[in-house]
């Protein structure tokens, strides 16, 4: 009977061979809706930021319509918003996006998300990527949100909610993701 051979750790690489052409500026001149930034740290379980960390976000456009053959709702397309984006940690550990705020998509049995950005997290040591998503601190529409609803620990679920602030006259999302720890944030299997 042979033995496994152990795992090996992920990384560090993010920065030599998948961020360095950037992919975080997701709204041009022609995107339809309100650009906002969306930007935070990743945090180990002892709250220390992590560097070389890739963050793929995705998301509805300003009418809550998915760039995707499978989203076949009536809702407008905008031809210039994919709705997908990559950023790695700059030198200070901060991902950030360049984006619009997205309009609510469908739910399940005719239920209604709240506006939101989907997260995929990848960071060295970790063999399985982490899924979360982000809500907008601002958005009445949380309060009804089935994905958050579905998170029985009422306390638990603030940390899937971004605190907004402004930047020169520009809304900016703050959203930090705990990996591990008492603040860890919500992940979802997918």
């Amino acid at each position: 009977m042979r033995k496994q051979t152990p795992s090996q750790t992920v990384g560090p690489f993010y920065a030599i061979g998948m961020t360095r052409k950037p992919m975080n500026v997701m709204a041009t001149e022609a995107t339809q809706g309100q650009r906002i930034r969306v930007e935070g740290q990743v945090f180990e379980g002892d709250g220390v930021a992590i560097p070389d960390v890739m963050v793929e976000i995705w998301q509805a456009n300003a009418y809550g319509r998915y760039n995707h053959p499978d989203d076949k709702q009536e809702k407008p397309l905008d031809p210039s918003f994919t709705g997908w984006g990559r950023s790695g940690t700059d030198e200070k550990c901060f991902y950030n996006f360049e984006t619009i705020k997205p309009g609510p998509v469908p739910g399940n049995e005719d239920s209604v998300q709240a506006p939101h950005i989907n997260f995929v997290i990848f960071a060295r040591g970790m063999l399985v990527h982490a899924y979360t998503r982000m809500y907008f601190g601002d958005e009445a529409g949380n309060e009804s949100d089935p994905v958050l609803d579905s998170i029985k620990n009422k306390a638990r679920r603030r940390t899937l909610v971004a605190t907004r602030d402004e930047q020169n006259g520009k809304p900016v999302y703050r959203f930090d993701i705990r990996l591990q720890g008492g603040n860890e944030t919500v992940f979802f299997d997918m």
